[in-house]
């Protein structure tokens, strides 16, 4: 009924794999799980390759990014709806599987299931990300479906095979951030409307500051590169909430070039040493935006 995917690449996989299973087991669900290794380090595949009937493990010889090895789960899955799961997801409840699967029942083509972060906060070398998460990202089934094309995230979704051998991830996109964005117009532009429901997990590893946004400054070049290349560049401009903000203050650019130019350095540093919050943060990226960006 069910494959679970999850891309792997340097996490350990296996408390999530035991979670899964402890459910499929204890109520013999019709569920797979699939895990693809994207060319991890020796020692974090030698502690990921779990041996059970329920699980099939393969590991790449090539790092191949985010969009192609959700695409490639398809050579590999035997059921008829796939569930893709990030490899750092930890499951927060006993009936996750089955509140998927008692949504099956709609033939919804597309489910969202949400992610929430833990309340305690943690360092301040992590403060960033968990911050930006609790206030962006951790939102209800009722918020996420008042526009639900543009609330899909990768992290915990469940998609129709059939609807993924016809509308596939885009592969120019190897690098991290907006595969989720691109995929979400692709579905929107063929009539599909994803449902979302409360039923989310723990996004389990907070990056640091310095890595997250390192990885927001991808993200960021990734959108420049859809914005001059894709078929939906003036789709994102009305759907991506910073490409939002920097059309409306089109009129201030040079002036954000050149506050960027001048603190740029200086706010990265802060947000580096959780020094600043998600304001800074959001000042920092339309700047970042505003420098590499051509008129």
């Amino acid at each position: 009924m069910i494959s679970v995917c999850i891309p792997v690449y340097n996490f350990d996989i296996n408390p999530l794999v035991e979670a899964l299973l402890e459910e499929i087991l204890a109520h013999s669900l019709a569920v797979e799980i699939v895990l693809i290794d994207d060319c991890s380090q020796e020692r974090v595949k030698q502690k990921n390759k779990v041996e059970h009937n329920n699980v099939k493990y393969i590991q790449l010889t090539e790092n191949i990014g985010r969009s192609k090895i959700r695409n490639l789960f398809l050579k590999y899955v035997t059921n008829d709806y796939l569930l893709f799961l990030d490899c750092d997801s930890f499951i927060i409840s006993k009936d996750f599987l089955r509140s998927y699967m008692a949504q099956l029942q709609n033939k919804d083509s597309v489910i969202c299931g949400g992610r929430v972060y833990p309340e305690n906060r943690p360092n301040r070398s992590r403060l960033l990300r968990w911050k930006y998460g609790v206030k962006k990202e951790s939102k209800t089934a009722v918020e996420r479906m008042a526009n639900p094309n543009k609330s899909f995230m990768t992290n915990n979704f469940l998609i129709k095979k059939s609807v993924l051998l016809d509308i596939q991830f885009d592969e120019q996109l190897t690098q991290y951030g907006h595969e989720d964005t691109l995929f979400g117009l692709e579905l929107k532009k063929a009539g599909i409307t994803i449902t979302h429901i409360e039923n989310p997990i723990f996004n389990g590893d907070i990056e640091t500051n310095e890595v997250f946004l390192e990885k927001s400054e991808k993200a960021l070049d990734n959108l420049i590169l859809l914005c001059a290349t894709s078929k939906h560049a003036d789709d994102l401009t009305k759907e991506v909430s910073i490409l939002i903000v920097a059309k409306k203050i089109q009129f201030i650019k040079p002036l954000m070039r050149f506050h960027h130019l001048l603190f740029g350095g200086m706010m990265k540093a802060l947000l580096k040493n959780g020094l600043a919050g998600v304001m800074c943060f959001d000042i920092y990226r339309l700047g970042y935006l505003a420098v590499r960006m051509e008129d």
